[in-house]
Formats: structure tokens, C-alpha cells, sequence
């Protein structure tokens, strides 16, 4: 969604170049007259960029957005919102040591923001260092106590590193702070099914599902905790397991299962039901199509 203040703005034309001014018709020779641009027009300027630029970051294009973006802090460079709005687009294409660096200048610029606190450990939870993430999230919330987001990637560095009820505590916080937050009820599932408490998985999936039905992750997260559960719930696994490898195959991988913080245990028992006769082709077919590293997911 384009951030308010990116809607609320106004383009104006960047009226840079050289105009050729009116001469009598007695003089011979042309005299180039140079139009400097007033900063309101600068600033028009930059904020119809940034509209640009987020309508691009909205479908998809981010390594377009990113470089609009770019023209956007060249034109404001004093405004930390620019500098928000060019990190976002090198996030999302994985241009990780310049979003670092657009976000340090966005919070020399507004330290007191905490949507850059909570940006830097996000940013800190893609690089590995969820230790790191949880201190930088936990700042911003002394800013802002009530963001559900920043308690939803406290849960998911607590999962990192093996802290389970600590992360299902902040999964749970983030659930109760946004009505239907279907992410951060599922990974409550995550961490439940590898606590051993697979009743209790099953019923946030089964939640999740009723807010998200089409969800890859949870479908298959609450196939193999049926077929964990009981033989008699075979028959609902497998059809569940065949539609979440239809729409996502990356599932079928268990590198991709584990890059989505899915513990061992929920591996090993999605494993377990992935080897059943009647998947086969379904498994086949996902193996064929996975593309981890591309974007065929819908569970973010």
C-alpha cells in the first residue's frame, strides 16, 4: 500500500535544461538562458518520484522502485521518508548492504522513529543475527509499544535461536495486537508442534486456514500434523498435502521448509507424509517446478 504521504503528494515537473530565449531580429546570435528549478519544485519533483517509485514497489518491480527511489533522496535528501522508501525497495531486492546503509541515514535524519528501529531489525533478522534483531525491535517498541509486526520478527529471531516459548509468546502478543494476523497465528503452530503439542497446532492452522484458506504453509503444516495426530485423519492430510504443493511446490523442499522456520520435528513428520504412494506425483511435480530462490509463494 502507498504510504500516506507519498498519496498525499503532488508531482510537479523538474524543470531543468536549457531554454532559447527571444532575440531581436537584428541580433545574430542565439543567448542560452539557464531555468533553475525553486526547491518547491524539488520537492514536487521528488515526491511525484516516490509515487512512482511505490507504485512499482506495489507490483513487484523492485529493483525499478529502488532506483526511482534513488532520485528521490537526490532531490530530498533531508527527508527520512525517501530514505524509508528507497531501503523498502532495496529489501525487497536483496540489496541488503545498501538498504543497511539508506536506513542509517534515515535515522540520523528521524532517530525517534521507530518504523527505522524496526526496519534495521528486520534487516538484522535477514542477515542472520537475530540476537542483534531483537535488541534493535525491542527499541522501537519503546517508541511504539503497539506494533504488531515488531512483535511478529521478535517471535521469529526468538525461533532462530531455539527459543521457543519466548517465541510464542511474541507470536501470540502480535496475534492479539492485529485482528487477523494469520502469520503470526501459524507460527504459533511452528513452535506448538515442536513443543510436542500437536492438538493445540492443529487448532491455530485450522485458525489460520479460516482467514487464509488458500495459504500454502499452513495447509501443509496442518497435513502433517493430522497424519501425525491419527490414521483416521489420512484421507484430510493427503488432500491437504496435495493442495499446498499445487500452490506452493517450494514446500516440497526441505531447505525451503527450513528457511521458513519450521523446527525439525515438523520437518521430519512433513518428510514422513511426503513419502506416502499416493503423493507421488504430487511430490514429483512440485520437485520440478520448486524455485526457491524466485517468488512463487503467498505466505510472505
Amino acid at each position: 500500500m502507498t504510504p500516506r504521504w507519498l498519496r498525499a503528494g503532488v508531482a510537479a515537473p523538474l524543470l531543468l535544461g536549457v531554454w532559447v530565449g527571444q532575440i531581436p531580429a537584428a541580433r545574430a546570435n542565439f543567448v542560452p538562458y539557464v531555468y533553475v528549478p525553486q526547491r518547491v519544485e524539488l520537492e514536487g519533483a521528488g515526491l511525484g518520484i516516490a509515487q512512482a517509485a511505490a507504485r512499482l514497489l506495489r507490483v513487484g518491480q523492485a529493483t525499478e522502485a529502488a532506483r526511482l527511489a534513488a532520485l528521490t533522496v537526490q532531490l530530498l535528501p533531508d527527508d527520512p521518508r525517501g530514505w524509508l522508501l528507497l531501503a523498502e525497495a532495496q529489501l525487497r531486492s536483496k540489496q541488503l548492504k545498501e538498504a543497511g546503509i539508506s536506513l542509517a541515514q534515515a535515522k540520523q535524519l528521524d532517530p525517534r522513529n521507530p518504523g527505522i528501529w524496526f526496519a534495521q531489525g528486520s534487516l538484522a533478522l535477514r542477515e542472520g543475527k537475530p540476537k542483534e534483531a531483537i535488541g534493535l525491535l525491542v527499541q522501537g517498541l519503546k517508541l511504539d509499544s503497539k506494533n504488531a509486526g515488531a512483535y511478529f520478527d521478535i517471535g521469529n529471531a526468538h525461533i532462530q535461536l531455539e527459543q521457543s516459548a519466548a517465541a510464542l509468546e511474541a507470536f501470540e502478543k502480535a496475534a492479539t495486537l492485529r485482528q487477523g494476523f494469520w502469520e503470526a497465528i501459524n507460527n504459533q503452530g511452528l513452535v506448538l508442534f515442536d513443543q510436542g503439542k500437536t492438538k493445540d497446532a492443529i487448532a491455530r492452522w485450522r485458525e489460520v486456514l479460516k482467514l487464509k484458506p488458500d495459504a500454502a504453509e499452513p495447509t501443509l503444516a496442518l497435513a502433517t500434523g493430522l497424519f501425525s495426530q491419527s490414521q483416521a485423519n489420512r484421507q484430510e492430510a493427503l488432500d491437504l498435502a496435495n493442495k499446498a504443493l499445487t500452490g506452493d511446490p517450494n514446500y516440497v523442499l526441505d531447505s525451503y521448509q527450513k528457511d521458513q522456520l519450521w523446527g525439525p520435528k515438523l520437518r521430519q513428520a512433513t518428510q514422513e507424509l511426503l513419502l506416502q504412494n499416493e503423493l507421488k506425483s504430487a511430490v514429483e511435480r512440485a520437485k520440478a517446478n520448486a524455485n526457491p530462490d524466485g517468488d512463487n509463494g503467498d505466505d510472505g
